[in-house]
């Protein structure tokens, strides 16, 4: 039986999902804060170890190099060797059968999950998910890291994600891709990895960024490489609007996005990276839930319709219209953002 007087050795096996890895520092804090000087680790995709560097609860990231829906046992085999008595307990966040294959090989002794694709080997506690009282994705992580017998709780503190800063790195970026204007500036991120029912359409986007920049601010569009070419049909032609879609790493949305005075997203990993930075935040919903899903700050409006038809949680639309998206129209947005601001061409 484990010292309870020793500090333990914890690690989180996380989730696989920009978004996902932010709110999962909720959990890492609720961690430290239960667990005073305990080591914690974070088995992680290895595009998440910038982020997760920014996180200063996390002493250690390990890669887990498996690509998407790979099975990967030989990596997976020899992740497992490198971490064989190093910890005491691990959590494992995912819910499918690989996700917990690591710190079973591990031998790591205490090994808790939700129940979910015939664990029951690989888990040594295995917790029942009720999702009408776990009723938000980080409510979920951190009721793992909470005692087994405080498992029926549903109103428990969730401490806000807080990524690190950092001030030369964002300086170096705003020198090297010629972003000092002197403007105030809005963020826009088009993007959403999961599909287009959770995208606002571009052409929404360009209007946005047309009054904006009449209203006198500069805009930057960021994103991903795939959303490269989606930043170009926001961009193409109007001054002061710069797309940086492909053009910097993960790490660097970061402080770019902290440089920003607001930012409008679509329910996206770039969203739960600007809420983890303070930035104002204008949500835009359609296929998901602002309850299931909501930034976790205080500095945020929703932009939410609650049709009949929503959420309906899809990839794509399947009544083929996607009015929970065009049915937020531009000017709503920029009302919220700048209530003085008229849109471009006095609509």
């Amino acid at each position: 039986m484990a010292d309870p007087r020793v500090p333990p050795r914890l690690l989180v096996v996380g989730p696989s999902w920009v978004g996902d890895m932010v709110m999962a520092q909720s959990l890492f804090i609720t961690l430290k804060q239960r667990h005073p000087g305990a080591r914690l680790g974070v088995l992680a995709p290895g595009w998440s170890l910038p982020i997760l560097e920014r996180m200063p609860e996390v002493d250690e990231a390990i890669a887990l190099d498996v690509g998407h829906g790979e099975f990967g046992w030989a990596t997976r085999r020899d992740v497992a060797r490198s971490l064989k008595g190093r910890f005491d307990r691990a959590i494992v966040l995912p819910r499918s059968w690989k996700s917990a294959l690591v710190p079973f090989l591990a031998r790591i002794p205490a090994r808790v999950g939700f129940t979910g694709e015939q664990r029951v080997v690989l888990l040594t506690e295995r917790r029942k998910l009720d999702k009408r009282v776990l009723d938000q994705t980080v409510k979920r992580f951190v009721s793992l890291g909470r005692e087994a017998s405080e498992a029926g709780e549903g109103d428990f503190p969730i401490p806000a994600p807080r990524l690190r800063v950092d001030p030369d790195n964002q300086q170096r970026l705003c020198e090297t891709l010629a972003l000092g204007e002197g403007r105030p500036t809005i963020g826009l991120m088009p993007g959403a990895e999961y599909g287009p029912a959770k995208q606002w359409p571009l052409a929404y986007f360009r209007e946005l960024a047309e009054s904006l920049t009449a209203a006198g601010y500069a805009v930057w569009v960021l994103g991903g490489p795939k959303d490269a070419e989606d930043g170009d049909a926001i961009a193409q032609g109007l001054d002061h609007v710069v797309n940086l879609c492909g053009r910097t790493r993960l790490v660097d949305a970061v402080d770019l996005l902290a440089a920003c005075e607001q930012v409008v997203t679509n329910d996206s990993g770039l969203m739960h990276v600007a809420a983890a930075v303070g930035t104002r935040i204008q949500a835009i919903y359609g296929s998901s839930s602002p309850d299931y899903t909501p930034p976790l700050t205080g500095n945020a409006e929703i932009h939410y319709l609650a049709l009949d038809c929503s959420p309906c949680f899809q990839r794509t639309c399947p009544l083929g219209h996607t009015n929970c998206l065009h049915h937020i129209r531009p000017a709503r947005v920029l009302r919220a953002i700048d209530p003085l601001a008229r849109p471009a061409g006095g609509a």
